[in-house]
């Protein structure tokens, strides 16, 4: 049952207490609750929000191609008033033609913020070493604007208290299940992850999530079999760009019992299914699930704007 949130529709942007968001370990949950409250009102009023970049440019680097992380940054710069500069690794070249550093001091120069989509979250460290923010479009270890993306999608279905919520994510425990793990912990989300054991997320991190959130209410399983009485599903694509080929028809058959079919919806009880896309229907998820929640998935694609609006905006606007 969709609830309204009452959050306040105003155009003073406080400063978010933070520099840079190469994960959602940089913010505290109380500045992922603030990004949140301004996306719910930036998407409710955009026009109280239109000059809030005005007058800054902002470089968006990436090695990996792209629909809607490109386009929702680009549109959502624009409308705060700000420009973008797309440059991809061929114009660029990061660590061939020139060092990672020097790209991110020159950018420094005539840009104020690099949103950067690259393949290694080494590339992103480095990028931070310039004087001007940094914001992780996505990596190899976590994709966090994706997460408030989804965070925002689900208040807008359940209300801003999310901890009483039931959510499990199912396939491989990548980039995009790190980012969730992160998001669920700080807002108190009891949340499953039902992997392969070999596909969970690596001891580093979960070492780096229990000291972050040490009373998080996350749990990883490896029999899907056991997942019960639950709110929502999570899935995404089971083969990651730039993965090796030649392991991949392995992966999806290690990974076929994790498929989210109406069988596994049966199962659960499960009413709403997410993907944050690109989708490879009839291998993670059933093309019939993925039609039938449709509309929800494309609710997470559009929020990818609002939350990546809100989250500029708290790093760039220290006077507002």
């Amino acid at each position: 049952m969709m609830q309204s949130n009452n959050h306040p529709q105003t155009s003073t942007v406080p400063a978010l207490a933070a520099s840079s968001c190469l994960s959602l370990f940089n913010l505290s949950a109380g500045q992922i609750a603030q990004v949140l409250s301004l996306a719910h009102s930036m998407k409710a009023a955009p026009h109280n929000y239109r000059h809030c970049l005005q007058g800054k440019s902002i470089a968006l680097l990436f090695e990996k191609p792209s629909l809607r992380t490109r386009v929702s940054f680009d549109v959502g710069i624009h409308q705060l008033g700000g420009h973008a500069v797309y440059l991809d690794a061929k114009q660029v070249g990061p660590g061939s033609r020139e060092t990672v550093t020097d790209i991110a001091n020159n950018l420094a120069c005539w840009t104020h913020a690099i949103v950067a989509r690259v393949f290694d979250h080494s590339t992103l460290v480095q990028l931070d070493k310039a004087k001007v923010p940094v914001v992780n479009a996505l990596c190899d270890q976590h994709h966090p604007c994706q997460t408030l993306a989804d965070l925002l999608t689900l208040q807008e279905l359940f209300g801003d208290d999310l901890s009483p919520l039931k959510i499990a994510y199912v396939g491989d425990g990548n980039n995009v299940c790190q980012s969730l793990m992160v998001g669920a912990a700080a807002l108190n989300i009891p949340l499953q992850v039902f992997t392969p054991a070999q596909m969970a997320p690596k001891q580093s991190f979960i070492q780096q999530l229990n000291s972050a959130y040490p009373q998080h209410r996350i749990v990883i399983r490896d029999d899907i079999a056991n997942a019960a009485e639950l709110d929502v599903i999570y899935t995404d694509t089971w083969i990651s760009m730039g993965e090796d080929p030649a392991a991949s028809a392995s992966k999806k058959q290690q990974l076929a019992a994790f498929q989210v079919n109406a069988d596994l919806l049966k199962q659960t009880g499960a009413h709403h299914v997410m993907h944050c896309l690109p989708a490879h229907r009839d291998e993670e998820i059933s093309s019939s699930v993925l039609d039938d929640q449709l509309d929800l998935v494309l609710r997470q694609a559009e929020n990818r704007m609002h939350a990546q609006k809100a989250l500029l905006a708290l790093i760039l606007n220290e006077d507002l």
